[in-house]
């Protein structure tokens, strides 16, 4: 997934043990579906950004799986600072799947949240921006120190077809993510409170 350094996951290939096939039945097609339901929504309705992949070409008009969509839930601060693909970036954020058999509001496969996520609960993570999954990365390229996001990121901007150890092959990613600190190449990330 994103962060191969900080031990996340251990993700490679996809499981499907006992369930699997049960739990995730017509995952593909629900999955893109879904993707174009949203696609259809960031272009159609307020509220929506979308963002493409942060190595297209950005001046002409992509397929819908080489963007990341994006519901800005809160702004708290006035900074202006972005990072960059080079930087070092402090979040607190959470990974999920769609909703599935077993997970009503989708399984979490990640994070530094346990339970609902709330920015007092959870603990921060230090990630590398150059180390994520595009699509993470490219939203992240995107977010100023404060924001506080919710990312859905297509699978081929993720785990692709085949998936990894937590997450089936096809799988859009939703990313609930709070950007905290930006830390430029070579310098040293400042310890937080």
């Amino acid at each position: 997934m994103f962060a191969m350094t900080m031990g996340l996951c251990g993700l490679s290939s996809c499981s499907e043990e006992n369930t699997g096939e049960e739990e995730y039945a017509n995952w593909q097609a629900r999955n893109e579906l879904f993707l174009a339901s949203i696609a259809t929504d960031s272009m159609q309705n307020g509220g929506w950004e979308r963002y493409k992949k942060y190595s297209l070409d950005q001046t002409t008009e992509g397929k819908a799986s080489e963007y990341v969509y994006v519901k800005k839930i809160d702004h708290s601060g006035e900074s202006t600072v972005m990072p960059n693909f080079t930087d070092s970036v402090r979040v607190i954020y959470q990974g999920r799947l769609l909703p599935s058999k077993s997970y009503s509001q989708g399984y979490v496969f990640d994070g530094t949240v346990n339970g609902e996520y709330s920015v007092k609960r959870a603990y921060t993570s230090r990630q590398l921006v150059s180390n994520m999954i595009d699509g993470y990365s490219t939203a992240l390229q995107h977010m100023t120190v404060g924001d506080h996001w919710r990312i859905y990121i297509p699978s081929e901007l993720g785990y692709g077809v085949s998936g990894s150890t937590k997450i089936p092959g096809y799988s859009v990613l939703i990313f609930e993510v709070t950007l905290l600190d930006v830390s430029p190449a070579g310098q040293v990330m400042k310890p937080w409170r």
